[in-house]
């Protein structure tokens, strides 16, 4: 059994509005990053892993944005087993977001 959630776009926007408890990190690669994430989203990388890891809120709910919502499972399995009690995948990515609002 997996330790996260899918999340839909949708289901992101609704939780952003009702509170602003919620993280988001990006595992997308740094060009990409900059080219356009989600506002206020972290980009986590393996090099501030640890760091990310030590100082966040595990009890806030944590979204993994990645490409197009596969890689970012693993991800946030991974976040899961460290501790982060309330994961999720972005289902499609930042791709999707992306589509979703332009």
């Amino acid at each position: 059994m997996s330790g996260f959630k899918h999340l839909s776009i949708n289901e992101l926007i609704h939780m952003s509005t009702e509170s602003n408890d919620v993280q988001v990190v990006d595992i997308r690669d740094a060009a990409s990053f900059a080219a356009g994430h989600i506002e206020g989203s972290t980009h986590l990388t393996n090099e501030n892993l640890a760091q990310f890891t030590s100082s966040a809120d595990m009890d806030r709910p944590l979204v993994v944005v990645c490409y197009h919502g596969m890689s970012s499972q693993s991800a946030a399995n991974y976040l899961n087993e460290q501790g982060f009690d309330d994961v999720y995948s972005l289902d499609g990515g930042f791709s999707a977001w992306s589509l979703a609002n332009s």
